[in-house]
Order: C-alpha cells, then structure tokens, then sequence
C-alpha cells in the first residue's frame, strides 16, 4: 500500500477464498474511515475533476519519487471535507477514497494482492453484496471491484512517469504557505511542491511540445490553477475552529 493507506485502513489482509468465503460488504456512503487523511494521492486523471475543488500539489512518497496529491486539510491527521456525520463536503470524491475497503498491495517481485479492510463497518455475514459464489469463484461485484482496482493501478502507473517528467524538467519547486485565520492565528504549511511558471516558460521548445502532445502540459495548467483553492482550506479551517496543531507534510 502507498501514501495515506495507513490512515484508514486498519487491518488490511489479503483477500481470501476460503476464509472470506461467506463474507459480504454493504455499501455505505459514510466516510468517517477518512476523516485523519488531510491529503491522498490522485492520478493524472482525476484532475480535471479535483482540481475545481482540492489544492493539487506535489510530494515525495515513502519511497522518494514524486506523487501528487490533493490537499484535504492544513493541520495533521485533519480531513476538512469529511464532516461529524461522515459526510464528503465536495462533489468529487478522489478514487483513493471509492476503492475503499479494497486495496492492491505489492507482494514483491512485481506482483500485487488484493486486500480488504476487515475493520470496515460494512463487513459482514449477512447483508451487502456477496464477494464469491458457493463455489468460491468472485461475484459479479467483486469483479467490478477488481476491475476497478486494475484501472487505478494502471493510472497510477501513467501519473508516476508524468511526474518523472516533470522532475526531470527541473520545473518542481517547494512551496511554503502562510496561513492566517480571522481570529488572528497563522501557521506555515510547508514541504509541498508546485510547478514553478518561470522554469515552465523557459523549458525548451521541444520539451514543451513533447509534455502537449501527450497532454501533460494541460495537466500543468489544472494543477497551477488549482492552487488558489487553498484559500478555500484555510476558510474550512477557519469554520471549525479546532485547535492549532502542526501540519506535517502531506502523504
């Protein structure tokens, strides 16, 4: 699992045939599990969608490379778009969070597990949909669900060489931000990167054809123009009135 996995998912195992046999999910639209994630990675294309409401910014993962991720929260483990009744406050929901309580792992030499969250509320025995047949072979909803995963991870895939790219450019700056409430509180958020306009500009010609062709540089555009939405998290922040804690650098 990767970036904010071990925010909410609690007891992650791999799925299993016999063991998992008469096990079922019911569908919940109760988010609560991501209530602590104050950022989660996104893929290259959820950014249309994300960047009209998250800050779209950069990190480096556990791992060193670059990922990039919508920003949810300004403080540590403090999701803004997930209310008191486990409500998401956005239109988008990042697909992070829909694949729930399903994840790939790696297993190591480049193969992955299906794993499921069997701290989810809505695993049970005797409501929801049916993961395999008397049988043992998957349902129809499992298939969807595994379906789905392959589509992530394929994506995911993609969005880790655009942001190769993007290092490789030399374009990636670090960003700090000062945040102020009304009541007079401020804080910085720092250890995010952002696409610096004046090393985009002077990239040279055939690399910024190159990042067009294949539809990077509009990526770019969406990220860039993402970020007046921080604006919007402090206003969230500002609403609850929580106390002030440190924000750590998001993943």
């Amino acid at each position: 699992m990767r970036m904010s996995d071990s925010v909410y998912y609690e007891k992650p195992v791999l799925l299993d045939r016999d063991k998992h046999r008469a096990r079922r999910v019911l569908p919940s639209t109760d988010f609560g599990f991501a209530r602590k994630a104050n950022s989660l990675y996104l893929a290259a294309v959820e950014f249309s969608e994300a960047f009209k409401e998250y800050p779209v910014v950069f990190t480096r993962g556990g791992n060193g490379h670059i990922v990039p991720v919508a920003m949810l929260g300004l403080r540590a483990r403090e999701n803004l778009f997930v209310d008191s009744e486990g409500r998401w406050l956005a239109a988008y929901v990042p697909a992070f969070v829909r694949r729930y309580p399903f994840v790939l792992a790696d297993l190591g030499s480049k193969t992955m597990g299906v794993c499921i969250d069997e701290a989810f509320s809505g695993l049970n025995d005797n409501e929801g949909e049916a993961l395999f047949e008397a049988d043992g072979t998957d349902t129809p909803f499992l298939r969807n669900a595994l379906d789905f995963l392959n589509r992530y991870q394929n994506e995911y895939q993609r969005t880790e060489a655009f942001c190769q790219r993007l290092e490789q450019a030399d374009v990636l700056v670090e960003m700090s931000a000062k945040a102020d409430l009304v009541d007079g509180r401020s804080f910085m958020v720092s250890g995010l990167l952002v696409v610096d306009e004046a090393r985009l500009m002077a990239l040279p010609d055939a690399t910024v054809l190159s990042l067009f062709r294949v539809g990077e540089l509009h990526l770019v555009s969406m990220h860039l123009a993402s970020l007046s939405n921080m604006k919007k998290l402090v206003d969230r922040m500002a609403e609850r009135q929580s106390p002030l804690q440190p924000a750590p650098k998001p993943g």
